[in-house]
């Protein structure tokens, strides 16, 4: 048995085209957000994407995408796909180890309760989000799960500071698009409770 998560040609070569630094916030949202599109336009996965980058320098890691229908895995977010990825081309399981640059996880929405875990146990120093609102779920369907009333403040009890409402409007435009474009909202059992 093997487990393998990998991203799809496109995204692999607009990784590629990266500069080398993003020096601003705006510039690596707006990277992820392009990609979140790119990403049900070629048909490879949900409105999703997530960035890794040096969070003082700007310099990108790695921007994956969702690839849950893709690879038939139910944990294969964005987040997961990304910091997964991110982790095995710097050669660490732990991306707040000793003698790295603190990174920072750049996502298009609030963290699924899933990836909520998978931020707290990356080793991330940040994290930067589009919006934390209901928009996702009004708009498109998808099912993000119950969040921790006090997300925020937990992840900055433990060592992650969080950046909210980062083009907003910028991110909710594209759920929009994948909502009328009628893409599949991939929730397990649909929502049905048994």
């Amino acid at each position: 048995m093997e487990f393998t998560l990998n991203l799809p040609e496109w995204a692999m070569r607009e990784n590629e085209a990266l500069p080398p630094s993003m020096p601003t916030l705006e510039e690596r949202m707006a990277a992820v957000i392009r990609f979140s599109q790119l990403n049900f336009e070629e048909g490879t996965g949900g409105p999703f994407a997530a960035g890794l980058f040096e969070r003082d320098s700007g310099v990108p890691v790695l921007i994956g995408v969702n690839r849950v229908m893709p690879l038939n895995c139910s944990s294969a977010h964005a987040e997961v796909t990304t910091i997964t990825l991110a982790q095995q081309k710097l050669g660490t399981w732990d991306l707040g180890g000793p003698g790295l640059p603190p990174y920072q996880l750049v996502v298009n929405w609030r963290t699924c309760v899933m990836c909520y875990g998978a931020v707290i146990w990356s080793g991330i120093r940040s994290l930067v989000i589009a919006g934390s609102g209901p928009e996702l779920e009004s708009i498109t369907g998808f099912d993000e799960g119950p969040a921790h009333p006090q997300w925020k403040e937990e992840l900055e009890r433990r060592g992650i500071d969080v950046i909210d409402n980062l083009l907003n409007d910028e991110a909710v435009a594209v759920f929009h698009a994948f909502a009328a474009s009628g893409s599949h909202v991939y929730n397990a059992r649909q929502g049905d409770e048994g």
